[in-house]
């Protein structure tokens, strides 16, 4: 039983990819049990063996693309970084990388979040998404306002993240807008530029 059990894992990894490469060519809007049968090289009543109808398998892409791409990772690399600005500098680079390289999750993601304007599932699975990738950042805010309290007075936690999500997420749909011209470099040097001019 446990090799079957990992065939049928197997064969659902595949057939999200499959669901994927087709929703983020043609969006979630003409995603279909076919399309995706046709994309993965399945039998239609395959993919139904595995997600029943079209509802469950936008909902279950959703989730795939959120573990796939939208979850925070903290190299072990990056946690010991000993100075929080510095840590900070160095998620903020990993974030913007590697979001920026994403341009099609980055567009299934907008597509989803529209989605989301219509199914209330959809906007609260997002928003939890999103209430986590900013909790884990909030995180290291605090702590960089313990360890550098002069250097952003004023400031709260909060407001930190927000500036940082903000830079990230601005990186992520420039590179989809544009992926052939956008620069991740040239755009870490802009930030840097405008924020030594602010200070």
């Amino acid at each position: 039983m446990p090799g079957k059990r990992a065939s049928e894992d197997v064969r659902r990894e595949q057939i999200l990819r499959a669901a994927f490469e087709v929703a983020s060519r043609e969006g979630i809007g003409s995603l279909t049990i076919r399309g995706v049968a046709a994309e993965a090289e399945l039998s239609h009543a395959l993919v139904i063996f595995h997600f029943q109808r079209k509802e469950r398998l936008v909902h279950d892409l959703l989730d795939w693309l959120i573990e796939t791409t939208s979850v925070l990772h903290v190299p072990d690399e990056v946690a010991r970084i000993p100075r929080p600005l510095d840590r900070l500098h160095a998620l903020l680079q990993q974030e913007m990388v590697r979001l920026s390289s994403q341009p099609r999750q980055t567009r299934l993601f907008v597509d989803y979040w529209a989605l989301g304007a219509r199914r209330e599932t959809i906007r609260a699975r997002i928003g939890a998404e999103l209430d986590r990738y900013r909790t884990a950042f909030r995180a290291i805010m605090e702590e960089l306002l313990q360890a550098e309290p002069a250097a952003f007075a004023g400031v709260t936690p909060d407001g930190l993240t927000a500036m940082a999500l903000s830079w990230i997420h601005g990186c992520a749909v420039q590179a989809m807008i544009d992926p052939e011209h956008f620069d991740t470099d040239e755009y870490l040097a802009a930030v840097r530029g405008i924020v030594g001019r602010l200070a």
